[in-house]
């Protein structure tokens, strides 16, 4: 077919991975996004990528090398504690197991558009709609006064994204649990303690009466997790805590956990940074949607699920990747939107399911349904392992 225009509107993880796989067929993207440069502001923590999607996504986009160079093995490590700081269940990663290594996500995103052609990405665009004008082609107007047209829009625009307004009704609802992001600098020497109780990898902790505290390694000595509990949104006005002021919030918290243990203490009131509040939400899940021609999503756009299970990051590369291979494998791009969706509408659905429904179990105030027991990483890694094998003998025969 005729090279297409295609804009791709979100310069996350699924917008670079699809532009990337993209010029590696010499099709090229154009990606816009509101923030002002890659590292204009915080990501967050760290995440896993699976063998049988996030990378399967960078194999396909040459850059296995690159993001073993900043991927640590060892933080595969999980453990389980609880309220009291009592070891209830540890998984270390065997001797040559690469099946979920983890990367900061500032890392990533700088990773993936190192990694582009320059000038790939207009940064500053933040998108305020998508008209559909003549012979099937989209104008986009950004708040800065620029507008552009495309044959192909790519919704990689996240949890609000304004491209999903052109496909479905659907919005994200609250998931019905607070997080306070933290984070310890220069654990090892500043936090002894928490370093300790961390390891190498990811320990969260659960009293089973809906508040856990979740914290992982990031690379450069740094930990970071969350403070969680179940609340409404606006639980610091009922509260009457000024959520701007940390000594207010610790103390706060101090009450709402003071059931914990002396030792699990500083994970909640030590941090080195302010508490910044994550509010997680979740599309209705499975989500599907009547196909539009000229326009798709991928990553959160399409399913923004639950953070439980680590699918999110993972299925919005292989969203981009698979998206772009249909675009220059199939005839015209409704062929390739079709494949596309029909593939990424079953994986996403069920997986979304599941991790909007593990959140619920973990923060479960009733007994029956608290997780008492942690899932069998090791079986999880080998799982991910024969998946990404079966993944690769299927569309090795057909690509």
């Amino acid at each position: 077919m005729t090279t297409p225009r295609i804009a791709i509107v979100g310069g996350g993880p699924a917008g670079l991975m699809c532009a990337r796989v993209l010029q590696g067929y010499d099709i090229q993207p154009t990606v816009y996004d509101a923030d002002a440069a890659v590292d204009a502001r915080d990501l967050g923590g760290t995440l896993d990528m699976h063998a049988d999607s996030g990378q399967i996504a960078l194999e396909d986009a040459g850059l296995m090398d690159a993001f073993r160079a900043l991927a640590r093995v060892e933080g595969q490590a999980k453990s389980r504690r609880d309220q009291h700081g009592t070891v209830l269940a540890e998984f270390v990663p065997a001797e040559g197991d690469e099946a979920a290594p983890e990367i900061d996500r500032g890392q990533l995103r700088t990773m993936l558009y190192d990694h582009l052609r320059p000038g790939t990405v207009a940064w500053g665009h933040k998108l305020l709609q998508a008209i559909p004008i003549d012979g099937g082609a989209y104008r986009l107007e950004f708040a800065n006064g620029a507008s552009a047209e495309a044959d192909l829009v790519i919704g990689a625009d996240g949890a609000w994204s304004p491209v999903r307004r052109l496909l479905t009704d659907a919005v994200p609802q609250y998931l019905g649990v607070c997080f306070l992001d933290a984070r310890f600098d220069d654990v090892d020497t500043k936090h002894p303690e928490i370093a300790a109780i961390v390891g190498d990898g990811h320990m969260f902790s659960t009293d089973g009466d809906g508040r856990a505290v979740i914290v992982q390694r990031n690379s450069n000595g740094v930990v970071r997790g969350y403070v969680a509990f179940r609340a409404e949104l606006d639980w610091y006005v009922t509260a009457g805590v000024d959520i701007t002021d940390s000594d207010a919030v610790r103390s706060y918290l101090l009450r709402e956990f003071s059931g914990w243990s002396a030792l699990m203490h500083p994970l909640i009131t030590d941090i080195d940074s302010d508490y910044v509040q994550r509010s997680f939400w979740a599309l209705p899940a499975p989500l599907t949607w009547n196909h539009v021609p000229g326009v798709t999503l991928i990553g959160d756009a399409a399913h923004l699920m639950a953070p439980f299970g680590g699918h999110g990051t993972n299925l919005a590369l292989l969203d981009g990747a698979e998206l772009a291979h249909a675009i220059n494998e199939e005839n015209n791009l409704d062929d390739a939107i079709t494949r596309y969706e029909t593939t990424m509408f079953q994986r996403s659905g069920e997986l979304a399911v599941s991790s909007n429904t593990a959140l619920t179990r973990f923060f479960a105030t009733t007994s029956p349904d608290a997780p008492h027991l942690p899932p069998d990483h090791a079986q999880e890694h080998k799982n991910y392992q024969a998946r990404a094998a079966e993944y690769r003998r299927r569309h090795t025969s057909s690509r």
